[in-house]
């Protein structure tokens, strides 16, 4: 059996379509659908059922893929551990959200762009959960760090880290608003108070007001910009409540130019995944890339 064939069916059995395994594959689509359909004939069964989006696996499918997958990744660990041997760069395409890329994952993977014979290249893009996941299924990211966990069996998720949300204003919106009147009327003591958002529909202050009150705000957005960096910013100078990450304004509350508007007893959280596609960690920069962000999370709190 020709094992071109089998990489195409376990690429498409992962990608859950002839188009996107075409782009991971540099193949056009009739390319793969040919290579799919000569396969069926060697084994004399079809292999996947065509659906109006995608393809789905037969139990035949099924059966070829758990049974070749794990050969197919072993196959390319040996061939890239044989030829990676350090005289090239190889380049590593990380996507992921713009503020937690910037703060957190791309200072630690700076440490592993140097010459030390086992570097890479960094290459990041900055984007929505559904955008950097999207960009890796289709092969223009390595890794992605995700907020969403992704379905299906062509990307793979690991927990990386949960950040903690925290309620924050300047010192004149907390004395005015008051910390007694807060823990006595909770979300009725900051209705129509400004608020900083990323966005119109408020996922931040959402998330929050649900979690710690069981409620929806009643505020609308003051100040919308696309950046929690930017939402901090104008936080600090008193344009509004926000709804941020601890990691991200914690120098702020140290300084005391925002401060903490209520610590409920559970805060609310939110869980990154390190996204990569199956089998992909046979590529020495990725798994290394994945190992890093991984080992690196732990002091992150």
């Amino acid at each position: 059996m020709d094992l071109a064939l089998l990489r195409t069916f376990v690429t498409v059995h992962r990608a859950g379509s002839f188009t996107r395994a075409a782009a991971l594959l540099g193949l056009s689509q009739p390319a793969v659908t040919s290579q799919i359909r000569t396969l069926e004939r060697q084994l004399g069964r079809p292999l996947f059922l065509r659906q109006a989006r995608g393809v789905t696996p037969t139990t035949i499918g099924e059966e070829l893929a758990h049974r070749a997958a794990p050969h197919l990744d072993a196959l390319v660990e040996i061939a890239e551990s044989g030829v990676d041997d350090g005289s090239s760069l190889r380049t590593l395409h990380l996507a992921g959200p713009p503020e937690f890329t910037a703060e957190r994952a791309l200072p630690a993977l700076t440490e592993l762009t140097g010459d030390d014979g086992q570097g890479f290249a960094l290459r990041a893009s900055f984007g929505t959960a559904e955008e950097a996941l999207d960009g890796l299924a289709c092969g223009h990211h390595d890794l992605a760090i995700s907020t969403a966990r992704p379905r299906g069996t062509l990307l793979t998720a690991t927990p990386l880290c949960d950040e903690e949300h925290v309620l924050v204003a300047s010192p004149r919106w907390a004395e005015r608003i008051g910390s007694d009147t807060l823990r006595l009327k909770g979300a009725q003591a900051l209705e129509n108070l400004p608020v900083v958002e990323v966005h119109e529909s408020l996922p931040f202050v959402s998330r929050y007001w649900a979690s710690v009150f069981d409620s929806r705000p009643a505020a609308t957005g003051t100040v919308v910009v696309p950046d929690l960096r930017a939402v901090l910013s104008c936080a600090i100078a008193g344009a509004g409540l926000a709804v941020l990450p601890r990691y991200l304004c914690a120098p702020a509350l140290d300084h005391g130019t925002v401060v903490t508007l209520l610590d409920p007893a559970v805060p609310p959280l939110r869980t990154y995944f390190l996204v990569m596609r199956a089998g992909t960690l046979a590529m020495p920069h990725i798994a290394r890339a994945h190992e890093w962000l991984q080992q690196a999370a732990t002091a992150w709190g």
